[in-house]
Order: structure tokens, then C-alpha cells, then sequence
């Protein structure tokens, strides 16, 4: 009898952290740890923490009941491209949730999410496709979160937030509760740096840095 197949796609630093849970969630479903494996299209070598490492066509090429992957590329347009290939040749895309990651009530999340270690989503949240929540982050009440979106570590989004999608959030930023009915907007592929303070809505496509948060401005060096 086939067994269904359980992979993460990337075998740089994020994958590496994200096999630990993948492995903790597939053993939940009877699959033995050393058998969730890394997929990589460009592999640096054929194990990394114990775990084999193949490409996508050799992935492809295995024999199993069901193949699932959760991508762990933090780049949304990457990830984004990843996982149409994926759903193209009908691989399942799977989600990742860290043993202790606390979800409330009233939540959806898409397929491919990951939430690590110490993540919150509190109640009442819409989060969609492939939303990548690293250490220590939260999404909190009544809040609305696009496709391929990503939080790095230690992100606070405040209650009443829409997050359009392809958005990173940097390490440490903030963002602050907006009101029913008049939500702060993270339009679509925004940047929020590094312990950015965010207290109005970022446009689409804009980087914003620094407490409050601002357009990052581009100065001319002069030779």
C-alpha cells in the first residue's frame, strides 16, 4: 500500500526551521519523522538535519498515496510561483502549525500557512493562502489577512487590520489597532522594516521605516 508523501520546499534557514514542525505534524498522522523530506530546487547537498534532500522532478517522481508540501520560501512572489507549480501537478499544499501556536475562535487560514513556535491568532480572524507567521508573532481580533503574506519574527498586528496580500512585515514591527469600520490598510506588496510603528494605512507597493512609520526615501548620493 502507498503512504502519502510529506515534504517542505526549501532547505535554507526558514525550511530548517520549519522541518521541526513539519515533522512533529506529520508524526501526528502516523508518518514516521525521518520520513518528511526537504525539496530544493538548487539542493546544496542530499541531507541536511537528517533529512534527505531532493529536488522537485525526483519529489515529483516518488511513489505515494498523496504528496504534500508546505513551502518554506519567505519571498512572496517565489512562494507564490512555487505553489502554482505544486498545485499544477496536483500536489496538496500543507499547513504547519507549531504545537503551541494558540488559535481562538472564529479563525480561517488558507492552505500552506505556517505558524511557528509562540505564534497567537486571537478571534475572529480571516487569514488567507500561504501566510507565513515566524517566532513569537500575533494577529490579533478582527483582523484580515491576504494571500502570501509573511510576518518575521516578533510581529504585533493590533485588532482591526486588513493585510492585502504579498506584504512582508519586518522583525519587531507594530501595528496599531485600527477602529470597526475604519481598519488600518496594508495595501498590497507594502514593506513594513524593522521595528516599524505603524499608526496609518501604508499604500500599495510602498516601503515604509521607523517610528511612526514613513515612506523610506530615496537620497541621492552626490560624487
Amino acid at each position: 500500500m502507498k503512504k502519502p508523501l510529506y515534504a517542505v520546499f526549501g532547505a535554507s534557514g526558514f525550511g530548517r526551521e520549519v522541518m521541526p514542525i513539519a515533522r512533529a505534524n506529520a508524526e501526528k498522522l502516523g508518518v514516521e519523522p525521518e520520513k518528511v523530506i526537504f525539496v530544493d530546487d538548487n539542493p546544496a547537498s542530499s541531507q541536511v538535519n537528517c533529512h534527505v534532500v531532493c529536488t522537485y522532478d525526483e519529489f515529483l517522481s516518488m511513489e505515494g498515496e498523496k504528496k504534500n508540501i508546505v513551502i518554506a520560501i519567505s519571498d512572496a512572489k517565489i512562494r507564490k510561483s512555487i505553489t502554482n507549480r505544486c498545485l499544477s501537478d496536483k500536489v496538496n499544499i500543507w499547513n504547519v502549525v507549531a504545537s503551541n501556536a494558540v488559535i481562538m475562535d472564529a479563525v480561517e487560514i488558507g492552505d500552506g500557512s505556517v505558524l511557528s513556535p509562540f505564534v497567537t491568532i486571537t478571534s475572529n480572524v480571516s487569514i488567507g493562502r500561504s501566510f507565513h507567521a515566524n517566532l513569537y508573532s500575533y494577529v490579533a481580533h478582527d483582523c484580515k489577512i491576504g494571500d502570501f503574506v509573511t510576518f518575521a519574527p516578533g510581529v504585533k498586528c493590533n485588532g482591526n487590520v486588513i493585510i492585502e496580500d504579498n506584504v512582508y512585515i519586518g522583525t519587531g514591527a507594530i501595528i496599531r489597532q485600527g477602529r470597526p469600520g475604519r481598519p488600518i490598510v496594508i495595501g498590497e506588496g507594502a514593506v513594513v522594516g524593522m521595528g516599524a510603528v505603524v499608526t496609518k494605512n501604508v499604500t500599495a507597493g510602498a516601503t515604509v521605516i521607523g517610528n511612526p512609520a514613513a515612506p523610506l526615501s530615496k537620497k541621492v548620493i552626490r560624487a
